[in-house]
């Protein structure tokens, strides 16, 4: 194997980790915008149900 074929070699397997470490991180980052999304969902509903309640007691 000559220097060439190490050096086309290391710049695969260098390639190769790069693509797995971006896939590792966007998928973390998908679930941690997915977790976010759902946390303001669960907080918007509570406030929805605060104002409803709200509501109600001027109503009365």
């Amino acid at each position: 194997m000559g220097m060439k074929d190490q050096f086309q070699d290391k710049a695969e397997d260098l390639a190769n980790k790069a693509k797995e470490k971006m896939g590792q991180g966007q998928g973390k980052g998908k679930d941690e915008a997915s977790e976010r999304g759902a946390q303001r969902d669960e907080v918007s509903e509570r406030m929805q149900r605060e104002e409803d309640r709200m509501d109600q007691d001027y109503d009365v």
